[in-house]
Parts: structure tokens; sequence; C-alpha cells
């Protein structure tokens, strides 16, 4: 394999990993965060 190739494959690679960690990252967070507001202040789960 020539190196161009191993940089496009490990940039893929990187790109697919740190989407990867922000969904299992953020989503949990959203729903803390709203299920949070919803006991604190009374909004609305849905806004």
């Amino acid at each position: 394999m020539n190196i161009g190739m191993m940089i496009i494959c490990a940039v893929g690679g990187l790109t697919g990993v740190l989407s990867a960690a922000y969904l299992l990252i953020s989503m949990p967070v959203v729903i803390v965060w709203k299920l949070y507001r919803k006991i604190r202040f009374g909004y609305a789960m849905y806004q």
C-alpha cells in the first residue's frame, strides 16, 4: 500500500471514530439535561 492510501484510510477511520464518540457522549447528555429541566423548571420534554 502506498503512503497516500494509508493517510486516506487513517483520516477516514479517525472521522468515523470521532463521530461515533460524539454521538455516544452527546445523546445521554441531552437526555439528562432535558430531565433536569423537566424536574427543576417544569418544562416540557419536547421543547
